[in-house]
């Protein structure tokens, strides 16, 4: 028998390394050499369970004070476990499952961590989840709305009922795994339960197909939904919609279905989280003297106030006239950011009047230009 290696070499730390670090080497490891990650590598399962067990003696501080004392003589002639055996993969699950985030007891939290490849599934499959885009217009996500949606999703089998069979037949033990659903294979020192092939882990099949379904026991449909999205969604989040996907097999719920809000371009308002932007053209009078408008708003108009002497791309802040938050009370604001709006026909007068300012304005600028005040700078 080769001798064993040592347990701080196994996890690739050194004897001073913290029990986090341990900790965070060992998850590294297992999720390394998992069996789902290879299967059939028998040289993976035996790094599996070597990692396993230095995690087992080192991640314990009483083991790992006697372990750096008396090195694997500390745990008997076999050296590893302190007397605990695993010898599949259910006992790591069920004695380290807390590390990846699973509550141990079978090693749900390794199911969680590979995308769901639990231990095979068995009893009646629950329907599947869809998803939509769903496109909402400003106006609908300031109020929230109920949408009706049409898609096409599974529905039971009326001929069959749901079962497959024909004339409404139920399905029988499936031969192969013998009703359970899964079956015992072996890789390296694990032996793992999978998915029976032959049922696909329903542990039934059907003897006579329905000739409406050929045996699904659901056909797809065109049905409609009616969807009640909240005020103040933003793009991008999920409006769920319990019990309206896929059907499930029969005595399994039904899948849900997913929203997402893609919100459409507005002509007037730009989103910035629950605030909205405008930007709303004045003439240089109204900036310069001031004055009060109406302003538009998602909810209609609102009376403004405008400072004298604004400068052209301030912004304005309307409280409270923005989208609202989702499930608060509270709404955000509407900001206006004012810019010049240049006439481009005057009056003789207004011309006259508009000659006369400018004359005035470089009497008091000391007659100098605009141009004359920038090459003056860089002089």
């Amino acid at each position: 028998m080769s001798e064993k290696r040592d347990y701080y070499e196994v996890l690739g730390v050194d004897r001073n390394a913290s029990a986090a670090d341990i900790k965070r080497s060992y998850r590294k490891l297992a999720l390394q050499h998992h069996p789902d990650r290879n299967p059939d590598d028998e040289a993976a399962a035996t790094a599996f369970k070597e990692a396993a067990e230095a995690y087992d003696v080192l991640g314990d501080e009483e083991k790992r004070r006697q372990y750096d004392q008396f090195g694997h003589a500390a745990f008997g002639q076999g050296g590893g476990f302190a007397g605990r055996q695993f010898t599949n993969i259910e006992d790591i699950f069920s004695a380290f499952g807390d590390i990846f985030g699973g509550g141990g007891g079978g090693g749900g939290g390794f199911g969680d961590l590979f995308g769901g490849r639990q231990r095979a599934r068995s009893g009646p499959r629950p329907g599947r989840d869809l998803r939509i885009v769903l496109d909402l217009s400003l106006e609908e996500i300031d109020e929230g709305v109920e949408r009706t949606v049409s898609l096409k999703r599974f529905e039971t089998c009326e001929p069959c009922r749901g079962t497959g069979g024909e004339g409404g037949a139920q399905p029988v033990a499936c031969d192969t795994c013998g009703g359970q659903g899964r079956v015992q294979r072996s890789q390296g020192f694990f032996t793992m339960a999978t998915a029976c092939p032959a049922c696909g882990g329903a542990g039934r099949r059907v003897e006579k197909p329905c000739g409406g379904c050929r045996g699904a026991g659901k056909v797809q449909r065109k049905s409609e939904v009616k969807i009640p999205v909240p005020a103040g969604v933003e793009e991008g989040m999920q409006v769920r919609q319990g019990g309206a996907g896929d059907v499930g097999e029969p005595g399994a719920p039904r899948g849900d279905l997913y929203c997402v809000v893609r919100e459409r371009d507005h002509k007037v308002f730009q989103r910035s989280g629950p605030d909205v932007l405008a930007e709303i053209p004045f003439s240089f009078t109204q900036l310069a003297l001031g004055d009060k408008v109406e302003i538009p708003t998602l909810r209609g108009k609102v009376e403004m106030t405008i400072p004298a002497g604004t400068p052209s791309g301030k912004i304005l802040r309307l409280r409270g006239q923005g989208l609202p938050v989702v499930e608060r009370s509270t709404r955000g604001d509407q900001l206006v950011r004012v810019f010049i709006e240049v006439p481009t026909k005057l009056t003789d007068r207004q011309t006259e009047l508009l000659a006369e300012f400018a004359e005035i304005e470089g009497e008091k600028s000391g007659n100098e230009s605009f141009f004359e005040k920038i090459a003056n700078y860089f002089s």
